[in-house]
């Protein structure tokens, strides 16, 4: 076989995670921990009205320690034109992780993102003094007539990326969800850009999710090129890419739809409670317009194993890449180094083809589809 039977690793960090709030937060947090993850950088991207101050930032981490208090919570702030040097200085005294730049109209909950970096130029100079991180959704805006589409929004985004990297030479950078061969290139060629790389992006391409929508997300998947780039990324990783799922179930009144026009948008035109249903099933059934969301939170790290497992197979990497010192930094050290965290204290052994992932996790009030439910994956048991 690829590769051995069991890993033994550090507790991972898991620095991607849309945990939502309400009925939602209440389904899927006490998830975390059984896929062998301890931390967790919460998105802010919330509805009615995202994430901007610090009190609500600590409020939501109360909501979120309430379900489940053994997760360390990291959370974030939404970039919006609210946010000024003051209330990064007070995010930095707060224990705030980052910030969370979304452009605006490319995903869910984005309508209040950015149109302009130009805007913020002492925002960011705040926090390159302070050493609070600028994590960003790296796409831009679909528009017909700009070119733009689901597959090359990442790479037309990169220009934006490398001349935030020189603007400010000291400002910690993540791009989020990396996706594509480019984007790989340009993370790599930047000393204070590192990236998040998901689960199902190390598997995924653009034909499953043109023909199975809990396989449709925000970036899309693409080519097998880029997957291939992904893989090697991961395994020639030096500390550049760590994991960050994405993990994310999307409400059934926001669908990502592509409009007319071309522009992707977001379907936000009444307010709602709470993310009472935030990314509930119903999202994924809506006909030609399915939401961008898919949900590996329980067993994230056994999608990476079966992932590089396959990646083998196809001759993407190699076996002798996969190593346990590999596996380690990957899932737990190199973030914890980027973001000035302690090590973990507390190892978990991955089993291969020790569980099977659940057909779907449901409350009274909600239920989500998990990616590949059904199949056989690796088993997390605590040490």
């Amino acid at each position: 076989m690829p590769l051995k039977d069991s890993y033994t690793v550090p507790a991972a960090a898991d620095m991607h995670v849309h945990l939502r709030d309400g009925a939602m937060a209440e389904l899927v947090t006490p998830t975390i921990r059984p896929a062998g993850i301890d931390t967790v950088f919460v998105m802010p991207n919330l509805s009615p009205r995202p994430v901007v101050s610090v009190q609500e930032a600590l409020d939501y981490k109360r909501r979120l320690q309430a379900i489940d208090p053994s997760v360390d919570y990291l959370m974030s702030l939404y970039l919006h034109k609210s946010i000024t040097p003051e209330v990064i200085r007070e995010a930095k005294r707060a224990g705030i992780a980052g910030v969370k730049a979304y452009p605006r109209g490319v995903t869910t909950n984005s309508e209040w993102g950015v149109v302009s970096f130009d805007e913020f130029a002492d925002v960011l100079a705040a926090m390159e003094r302070e050493g609070v991180v600028l994590n960003i959704h790296g796409e831009a805006p679909t528009s017909i007539a700009d070119g733009v589409d689901l597959m090359n929004a990442e790479s037309r985004f990169l220009p934006v990326l490398k001349g935030l990297s020189t603007k400010y030479p000291k400002l910690k950078i993540v791009l989020e969800h990396t996706t594509s061969a480019d984007a790989v290139e340009a993370v790599k060629a930047c000393d204070n850009v590192v990236a998040t790389i998901t689960a199902h992006h190390l598997s995924l391409l653009q034909d499953q999710w043109a023909s199975d929508a809990h396989c449709f997300c925000k970036p899309s998947a693409k080519t097998p090129e880029d997957r291939k780039a992904l893989l090697n990324a991961v395994v020639n990783s030096n500390g550049k890419f760590f994991l960050g799922t994405d993990s994310a179930r999307k409400h059934p009144d926001f669908p990502i739809l592509l409009s007319p026009t071309g522009f992707i948008s977001s379907c936000l035109e009444t307010n709602h409670a709470r993310n009472v249903t935030a990314h509930n099933i119903s999202a994924k059934k809506v006909e030609g317009s399915p939401a961008a969301g898919v949900f590996t939170q329980p067993y994230a790290l056994g999608y990476v194993l079966s992932a590089l497992e396959e990646g083998i197979e196809r001759g993407d990497i190699k076996e002798e890449q996969v190593t346990e010192e590999l596996l380690s930094g990957f899932f737990s050290n190199w973030a914890r180094e980027f973001y000035g965290l302690e090590p973990a204290k507390q190892k978990v052994l991955l089993k291969k083809n020790g569980q099977k992932v659940a057909e779907s996790l449901k409350s009274a009030e909600v239920e989500v589809v998990p990616y590949r439910a059904g199949q056989s994956t690796w088993s997390v048991e605590w040490q």
